[in-house]
């Protein structure tokens, strides 16, 4: 447990760093001032929206979780293993997301590599649902449009990596005849091949896709509604806009949480755009920031919190050696 925590504390640290630095570079007066007449409502809705977004990815890890055959999971427990996801929200391109696929195997003795590809499809399904969003608001914006370009052919080379057979096989071929650790991983590796075909096929991705475009809509209206609560009324789809084009950059650089980029595009795009001063967009994007980003770790902790009070042997073994390996000598 100890080294999930040291990898969040150590990316909410950066993030202090880089939002301190937005501020000041905005000038603290003037932020102190937009926060000043800011309507705190459309916070707690942004929250609102945010914690709506959780609820449709919960959808698509029951839908993924149908789909790989795994039964027998109560609801409740399965909502709860999913939220823990969220503990390491902040890894570049969220891939430490496969981290609830442990705590699965570990809770209900479901095989990891049978799930972990789940993770591939999630962001898969997410960056199609960015880029329909960003070609939506791109709509009658000169500009926008070679974003949804490039994000597409990303898209596509994805689908073709997964989808064709050879270099999969290819690699699971190797893999079984190596020597030594690659060629016990060789089983699970084959294993997850299979369920990534699975969950990433395109007979499923419609649905996901649909929940995503939602899920990842109403964050991106969550900045339409902070903006507004600053007094500044942006078009909807152009908000939205903003928020799917910094989303898509934080996935691609290999950043935790995509932390500072992230956040000047949107800083940027709402001062050089949408014409709002640097004051209330500096405070409109910390705000949306912790609305979504941070909101997701915390709620991740509370969901782990709660599985491991009612699975209290959960992540022990992991938690035992670096307790030791950090005792002095």
């Amino acid at each position: 447990m100890n080294r999930f925590l040291r990898r969040v504390l150590i990316a909410l640290l950066l993030g202090v760093l880089i939002y301190g630095a937005f501020v000041i570079y905005s000038g603290i007066s003037v932020v102190r001032a937009s926060l000043g007449g800011f309507q705190w409502w459309t916070f707690a809705g942004a929250l609102g929206l945010a914690s709506f977004n959780y609820v449709l990815r919960f959808a698509k890890w029951e839908y993924y979780l149908a789909r790989l055959d795994v039964r027998g999971v109560p609801k409740f427990e399965s909502f709860l293993v999913f939220l823990s996801g969220f503990v390491l929200t902040v890894t570049p391109g969220k891939v430490g997301e496969v981290f609830k696929s442990a705590v699965l195997a570990e809770t209900h003795s479901v095989p990891m590599p049978r799930t972990a590809p789940i993770v591939i499809a999630e962001r898969l399904t997410d960056v199609i649902a960015v880029i329909l969003l960003i070609a939506l608001g791109s709509i009658g914006f000169e500009g926008g449009l070679k974003w949804a370009i490039a994000g597409t052919v990303m898209v596509s080379i994805g689908l073709v990596l997964i989808l064709w057979p050879a270099p999969m096989n290819w690699l699971v071929r190797k893999a079984e005849g190596s020597t030594g650790r690659l060629n016990r991983l060789a089983p699970k590796l084959r294993e997850s091949v299979a369920s990534l075909r699975v969950v990433a096929s395109p007979g499923a991705l419609l649905i996901p896709t649909l929940l995503s475009v939602v899920g990842w809509g109403c964050e991106g209206f969550a900045l339409w509604l902070l903006l507004t609560g600053f007094g500044f009324h942006v078009p909807v789809p152009l908000a939205i806009f903003f928020y799917a084009t910094a989303t898509l950059a934080g996935a691609v650089v290999p950043v935790p949480g995509g932390l500072g980029i992230a956040e000047a595009l949107i800083r940027e795009q709402l001062v050089q755009l949408a014409h709002v001063p640097h004051g209330a967009a500096t405070s409109a994007m910390l705000l949306v920031r912790l609305a979504t980003l941070w909101w997701a770790v915390l709620v991740g902790f509370m969901a782990l919190a709660v599985l491991r009070r009612r699975f209290p042997h959960l992540l022990r073994e992991q938690a035992e050696p670096l307790e030791i390996e950090h005792t002095p000598s």
